[in-house]
């Protein structure tokens, strides 16, 4: 047998080590900064350091910086050493490097400028969301390359689950993704309202799904045996545990969107699909901590294996918890409160962060051949990061039943206990003082860990070409009888790539189509019409300040909800909305009935300094709206493309639109004037309450006529 020799490619994986502990210390610097924003509103100090600017770089410096830097590293070791081959294209391999970098900091650069198409975890406009298309063509180009070259004949699986998440990410980015553009930095998502919820949440949840779960539990599979020295504890239920997992995990996305003006077939079909995932999802943490059966005297000595213990523990609460919110009576107290901020963080913190280093941990010190620098300043590390997670979640938790229960509650007399919103607000404002402590000692127990991966590279010698030798793959390979019946697609990379796709994309066309093809799905009301065109620029800051992070535009038919906000939503009120906005948490009251219940100076003071309209609000400041000219230089294309995604605006009103725009303009300035407000027609305050006064109007104090118009 002839034994050919080679090396491993070390330097993209120190290379993306080294991005995921930058980006990292970034993302969790953000994160702690937006929660010294709830309690110090004063650091909302300029229009792009705003919390609804900085909270969508959160999630995207934490998701695809950390997480994402992190993935690419593991799946660049461990995928050359289970195929006993060096990546197929070092080129490639650093294109997709510095290719993932530049994304990251135009990502960085245009959410702080309010560049945003408003969708959560997917924020980027479309020229990002073309690049990230490409450099993860070139990813899979070069993983697909290695493996098919590869000098081991079984896929072991931890490659199941980059090969499912690479083929389902893909899916998820492109469908979600697609957007009418109307310039470099503006574009309309092809989807409104209901329809748009639902492919948001679809992407949304299988994001959490397809990239901060799938890919970790590969590494899962690969990193922690190598870190005890065991074989993981049973291939079979590593079969279940990968099949059952990427077929069930898609149709859970309706569960985000209970008690939504989304249908109820999907709202069941989510919820059901939700449930069972608890079986696939603890059978990989099982798998997992079982691993380590009989080594227990070795994780209490073994920092690595500590962060590793956690992180799998944390996937398993995070993992049962999911489903559980998804039942519809759990949800109903859960949904738009810290509750689901809690349930987040626990994965995140836990589950990506703690592997993340673990991985590191072990990682950095067999690259460098050397032994990690400090083993005390590692466990220094892992408590302040375990304390962390726990001052984080529990207040948060308490925060969100705390939340629900003031919302739902009514006096003996049957009126609202807590009509004003900010009763709520101040009730929990030690528990976000708690959290922000929790953020700070997770920060500083993984600047910690950073300190020490560097010392670690500073003792050692980086090893950039590792050699190694193995036997040529047989090309003529005989099967045995008893070999286990999953082994034949274990050979074959590209059926398992054609099955994987075919598990995931069932939930999806059964969860999407009826929803775009059935019209009853999506019912229309005769009396709602399109947005006035300064109307829809309003609509357009309201998304470039990441309005929605904090306001929902969305009442669930509770008789709480109800009495404090209105009539509660229909599906078709959305059909104008490009892209939606009913919003995932309330740090703010709901907007969806807000047309109309204050004056245009209120809106204008409220905006200018919100405390002196709310006192105690923690709402940041727009001032900066009331200096700024709007841009109507593009709301004539504008006009156009709402008009390609079938909005009905008559023929030709492209051309006289800013005409439109500027007599309904001079009617605001002339309210504003009314209550002693100087301020000119052309600035970008005056849209945006022209956009606040429209919101929910079109139904709003006609409910007998809603279901008569309904056809």
């Amino acid at each position: 047998m002839q034994v050919e020799k080679f090396s491993y490619d070390n330097t993209s994986v120190r290379n993306f080590g080294y991005a995921a502990f930058l980006w990292g210390a970034v993302g969790m610097l953000v994160g702690l900064i937006v929660a010294l924003q709830f309690f110090i509103p004063q650091l909302n100090f300029i229009e792009y350091a705003t919390f609804g600017r900085l909270r969508p770089l959160h999630t995207n410096a934490v998701i695809f910086a950390f997480v994402g830097n992190g993935i690419f590293m593991g799946v660049y070791y461990s995928l050359q050493r289970l195929c006993k081959a060096r990546m197929w294209n070092d080129t490639l391999s650093k294109i997709h490097f510095w290719g993932w970098q530049f994304i990251i900091v135009c990502a960085a650069a245009t959410l702080i400028f309010g560049i945003t198409s408003g969708k959560e975890y997917a924020e980027l406009e479309w020229p990002i969301d073309i690049m990230i298309t490409l450099i993860w063509v070139v990813f899979g180009v070069n993983m697909f390359g290695t493996i098919l070259t590869r000098r081991e004949r079984h896929l072991y699986v931890a490659i199941w689950f980059f090969i499912a998440t690479w083929i389902t990410v893909a899916m998820l980015h492109i469908v979600n993704s697609i957007a009418i553009p109307v310039s470099l930095f503006k574009s309309y998502s092809a989807y409104a309202g209901v329809q748009d919820a639902l492919v948001q949440w679809w992407y949304g949840h299988n994001a959490v799904a397809f990239f901060l779960t799938t890919p970790y539990l590969g590494l899962m599979y690969y990193f922690l045996p190598k870190a005890a020295n065991r074989p993981v504890y049973s291939y079979r239920l590593s079969i279940i545990h990968f099949w059952a997992l990427i077929f069930l995990y898609i149709w859970a996305g309706p569960h985000h969107l209970l008690y939504t003006a989304l249908p109820d077939w999907a709202q069941s079909l989510g919820t059901v699909f939700s449930i069972m995932l608890i079986m696939p999802s603890w059978g990989g943490m099982i798998n997992g901590l079982l691993t380590l059966r009989g080594a227990w005297d070795k994780v209490r000595d073994d920092v690595v294996l500590k962060f590793y213990v956690v992180a799998v523990t944390a996937y398993g609460m995070a993992t049962f918890e999911g489903p559980m919110l998804s039942i519809k009576s759990v949800n109903a107290v859960s949904h738009y409160t810290d509750w689901t901020i809690a349930h987040v963080h626990v994965g995140a913190l836990g589950w990506n962060g703690f592997l993340t280093f673990g991985i590191l941990f072990w990682l950095i010190p067999q690259m460098y051949r050397t032994a990690l620098f400090s083993k005390k300043l590692a466990n220094i590390h892992f408590w302040l990061g375990t304390l962390g997670i726990l001052f984080y979640a529990v207040p948060m938790y308490w925060a969100g039943f705390t939340q629900s229960f003031m919302w739902k509650q009514f006096t003996p007399e049957g009126i609202l206990k807590y009509p004003n919103f900010l009763e709520t607000v101040t009730a929990i404002m030690p528990l976000y003082i708690t959290r922000a402590f929790g953020g700070g000692l997770y920060l500083v127990g993984a600047l910690v860990g950073i300190y020490n991966l560097i010392k670690t590279m500073q003792q050692g010698k980086f090893l950039a070409n590792e050699d190694a030798e193995a036997p040529a793959l047989e090309k003529n390979y005989a099967t045995h009888g008893t070999e286990h019946w999953h082994r034949w697609i274990e050979r074959r990379p590209v059926q398992l790539l054609v099955v994987a796709f075919v598990m995931v994309i069932i939930g999806g066309v059964i969860e999407l189509i009826p929803t775009f093809l059935i019209k009853s799905n999506i019912p229309t009301i005769a009396s709602v019409k399109p947005y006035t065109p300064l109307e829809l620029q309003g609509r357009d800051l309201y998304v470039r300040e990441g309005c929605y992070v904090c306001h929902s535009q969305m009442i669930r038919p509770f008789r709480s909800e109800v009495a404090r906000y209105g009539e509660y939503s229909k599906a078709g009120e959305f059909v104008y909305d490009h892209p939606f906005q009913w919003g995932s948490k309330r740090t703010g009251p709901d907007l969806a009935r807000e047309g109309g219940k204050y004056p245009d100076s209120w809106h204008f003071n409220h905006m200018d300094d919100p405390r002196t309209m709310s006192p105690g609000s923690i709402m940041p400041p727009y001032s900066h709206m009331i200096d700024h000219d709007l841009n109507i230089s593009l709301t004539a294309k504008k006009i156009r493309v709402m008009q390609t995604l079938g909005v009905p605006y008559p023929k030709g009103y492209d051309q006289i639109a800013n005409d439109d725009l500027e007599k309904q303009a001079l009617k605001v300035q002339a309210n504003l004037k009314k209550d002693g407000i100087v301020c000119s027609e052309k600035k970008e305050i005056i849209a945006m309450i022209a956009y606040l006064q429209r919101v929910g109007t079109d139904i709003k104090n006609e409910p007998k006529a809603v279901e008569a118009g309904i056809k």
